[in-house]
């Protein structure tokens, strides 16, 4: 590597780092998570407690930002003629489910049945499960969500897998929709190839309604660089269109063909026949994504802004250089990329150990840290972040606003 140049890592950490700060001012009150559940008035915080207030490591989104976010994404949904249908796995919040429903969106992806479970139990009824249930168990559960929510909607790949949900959906008296998860790359779905046999299978099922097909590219959404993003991602789904195509020549009924992501959000409404997104991240955003570039050229991707963070305690100053953190592995899962430490470019994070973190302090910091201050932090990846927290504090002007219940947290079966 050319020394001249940073490489991609510190470049982003340098990015993370030159967000706004805000100094910690000392002595603050501390609040835990269950007092501010308790004084709180459905989901809405006491009003006057600081974000620094809070009880670490504490799981932060700014409102602002996610709004803005929000409105971002669906204004080009509504340039390009396409719907969104977020990934639910992406905040697992019955409130913000709510939210992306009132603002456009035509539904929510759950990845998992105890997901959709948890999410119909709060209220959220335009569900479509985006992974298949071969258990037979898991086949009747799903059946009874689709007779209380007539709008939920399953991915099916396999006939024996369909014919079981047919056994299922007729025990339970409906005809319930299904959508063919069709194959990009090898992580789930039946290949292009494949998928008009299995749609006129299905289509002679008398209690289930082909509704369409879903086509998700997971390798695509992180490719760096928009044009390569873009290149890869249209050339990937020419099978899955071409699928689509032959089961619409054949007279079967497909009026949904859903895929997409977050890093191809203004990219999938080249492909012919896309009726809707299933964009998670758009919302938090992570270091992750920051890293796969923007369609304007710059390094950073930053159509959508990060509001999803970790505040963090130093629990050690003793040391030069160094720092400790209360938030390890626990709070914030993935140590590739690192987190990135706002406000300060010349610190980087290491969330290597289950409990603790470890600052490196490399440049001038803007204040001399000390034992009880706190940072906040991007997280590396947002999914598997807020699974780790039972609730989630909406913020505004560095108040809490909002006290969330992570509704699905734990939901991975």
């Amino acid at each position: 590597m050319d020394s001249t140049h940073p490489s991609r890592r510190s470049f982003l950490t340098a990015v993370a780092g030159a967000s706004a700060y805000v100094w910690v001012p000392k002595p603050v009150s501390g609040y835990t998570a269950a007092a501010i559940r308790a004084s709180a008035l459905d989901d809405r915080a006491k009003p006057g407690i600081s974000k620094w207030e809070i009880d670490t490591p504490a799981l932060c989104v700014d409102l602002d930002k996610m709004e803005r976010n929000v409105a971002t994404l669906q204004a080009t949904m509504k340039k390009n003629g396409l719907a969104s249908r977020p990934h639910a796995k992406t905040h697992k919040t019955a409130a913000i489910a709510r939210y992306q429903l009132s603002t456009g969106s035509i539904g929510v992806c759950c990845a998992k049945l105890t997901e959709a479970e948890a999410l119909s139990a709060a209220g959220i009824d335009k569900i479509c499960m985006t992974t298949s249930n071969p258990s037979v168990a898991k086949v009747r559960r799903a059946m009874s969500l689709a007779k209380a929510h007539p709008e939920f909607i399953q991915a099916v790949d396999y006939e024996p897998n369909a014919r079981d949900m047919n056994d299922a959906a007729k025990a339970a008296g409906i005809v319930a929709s299904v959508v063919i998860d069709v194959a990009i790359g090898g992580r789930s779905g039946i290949p292009a190839a494949d998928a008009l046999a299995l749609a006129q299978s299905i289509d002679k099922l008398r209690n289930l309604k082909l509704r369409g097909m879903l086509s998700y590219d997971g390798g695509v959404q992180h490719a760096v660089g928009f044009d390569k993003r873009r290149s890869q991602a249209l050339s990937t789904i020419e099978p899955n269109v071409a699928a689509f195509e032959a089961m619409k020549k054949s007279g079967l009924n497909v009026e949904i063909f859903s895929g997409g992501g977050s890093g191809t959000y203004n990219i999938m409404h080249e492909v012919p026949h896309i009726t809707d997104l299933q964009v998670g991240s758009y919302l938090f955003m992570d270091m992750q994504y920051m890293a796969i570039g923007s369609a304007s050229g710059d390094a950073v991707f930053n159509d959508f802004a990060p509001s999803l963070t970790v505040i963090t305690t130093v629990l050690n100053d003793r040391f030069p250089g160094r720092l400790t953190t209360d938030a390890g592995a626990k709070a914030l899962t993935l140590n590739t990329p690192t987190a990135g430490v706002i406000g300060e470019p010349g610190m980087s994070y290491n969330a290597g150990s289950d409990e603790f973190g470890v600052i490196r302090v490399t440049g001038t910091p803007s204040k001399q840290y000390a034992i009880g201050d706190k940072l906040e932090l991007i997280v590396p990846h947002c999914d598997p972040a807020v699974n780790e927290f039972n609730q989630m504090y909406g913020i505004r002007g560095d108040k809490v606003e909002k006290v969330w219940d992570i509704t699905a947290r734990g939901h991975s079966q």
